[in-house]
This record gives structure tokens, sequence and C-alpha cells, in this order.
């Protein structure tokens, strides 16, 4: 077996955040959450506005909790994935992300709202909740990946390998 047939596999692990922020999935996933924050942002100055007047009182006040929670929610999204995108464009080293990561509460907002109240609320305002609430959790997966495998140590290289392939070396029996 020839040296270009052989297959070199780097002592480093793979890091899924650097590899991710680079992806066409990283980049229709940061396409998804802006259109998300624009049209919740259009709904609520808009059209939503017009149908929390007519709103009973209850509703009223669930309709302002939940829209509350909702910005708050694509806030933290759109923050994230804004800083994922400075890293893949290089504005930003993946050690600064991290430290600006800190500041970017990623918690599911609790929810104090009742089901009835809820069912209550504009159609379209439920949409976009549910739509921000599988988009936060898509966000949540990621971020636990890339953080899991950012702060993993670096496994330590096997002794036992490094003395066979210098026994290979020496003996004619590399491959």
């Amino acid at each position: 077996m020839s040296e270009p047939d052989v297959i070199k596999l780097s002592p480093d692990p793979t890091r899924f955040g650097r590899n991710f922020v680079q992806s066409e999935a990283f980049k229709a996933l940061f396409q998804e959450g802006m259109e998300l924050v624009e049209d919740t942002a259009a709904y609520l100055d808009g059209p939503g506005r017009e149908e929390s007047k007519d709103l009973p009182r209850p509703v009223t006040v669930a309709y302002a909790s939940e829209s509350m929670r909702l910005t708050t929610r694509l806030m933290q999204v759109a923050s994230w994935l804004l800083l994922q995108r400075a890293v893949a464009e290089g504005e930003m080293s993946m050690e600064q992300a991290v430290a600006e990561k800190r500041r970017i509460r990623l918690a599911s907002p609790e929810t104090t709202t009742s089901i009835a109240e809820f069912e209550a609320l504009p159609r379209r305002l439920r949409d976009l909740i549910g739509l921000a609430s599988r988009l936060h959790a898509r966000v949540m997966h990621l971020e636990n990946l890339i953080s899991e495998v950012e702060t993993a140590p670096v496994p330590a290289a096997n002794p036992v390998a490094a003395q066979q392939s210098l026994l290979a070396l020496a003996f004619g029996h590399a491959g």
C-alpha cells in the first residue's frame, strides 16, 4: 500500500461547532431564524396589535405575557445565531464566542398561561409561538452539542499505539 492510499487521521477530534457554522445547514437555520424574527415583529406591530384590542381582559393579559415571552425567546435565538455567524465569517474566534455566549440566556422562559387562555389567543400568535419554540429547541440542542464537543478534553495519545508504530517502523512493517 503506497502512502497516498493511506487515510491519515488527525489525532485531534473534529470540532462540531467549527464545522457546523460553516455548513449549509447552519445558513438555512440562520435564514429561518431571522425570517421568524421579522415575521413576528411584523405581526406584533400590525395585525397582532389590532387583534389584541378585541380580546377579553384575561386573554389580553395572556397575549401581553406570551408576546413578551415570544420576543424574548426570539431575541435569544437571534443573538445565538448572529454569534455563530460571526465565528463562521471569521469576525470572532471560537474562544471569543464562548465568552460572549455567557451573556445569552437560552433557557426556556416559564409560562403561567393556562391552556384555556392560550387557546383563546389569536391563531397567528399561537403559530408563531409554536415555530419559535421549535426553533429554540433546535438551537438549544445545537448549543449543547457544540458546547459539549468544544469543551471536551482532547484525549491523550495512546502510548501503546505509539510504541507499536515505532516497532513497526524499526522492523520494516510499516502500514
